[in-house]
Formats: structure tokens, sequence, C-alpha cells
């Protein structure tokens, strides 16, 4: 008997300051990567998938964002 599946961790990577795409409130946008991993018996073994994202705190929506734009330092 195989014991397997998928498990997602989500990793907080900062909060910002930006203008939201949805509500266009200077807010705090939290960033984030979730990284999907392969498990066998209950043992994360390899990465399937990661993806970056930034939810905003002033109206919770939440949207995908590009790996470059996510690892780029921010410039003030």
């Amino acid at each position: 008997m195989l014991i397997f599946g998928l498990r997602t961790v989500v990793h907080r990577l900062g909060v910002l300051t930006l203008v939201c795409r949805n509500c266009g409130n200077a807010a705090a946008q939290v960033l984030s990567r979730r990284v999907t991993k392969f498990s066998l018996f209950f043992v994360p073994l390899f990465p399937v998938r990661t993806r970056y994202g930034m939810q905003c705190t002033f109206c919770a929506a939440s949207y995908d964002v590009p790996k470059e734009e996510a690892e780029r330092p921010v410039v003030r």
C-alpha cells in the first residue's frame, strides 16, 4: 500500500505598500510564495509547482504575480 499526495506550503516573503490592482487604494500588500510538493508516506520529496501571489490587506483581493516581479528588489 502506497500513501502519496500533494501538499502546499505558503511562505510569507514580505509586506509592501503598493497601490492595489483591485481597489486602487495604497495599502499593504502581502507577498507570498506557494510551493506544492509531491509527498510519499507523508514525506515531501520534490516541488511540483511554485507560484507567487500578492494579497491586499484593505480589500483582501489576491492575484498571482510573475516570478521575476516577486524576486526583484524594491527600489525606494
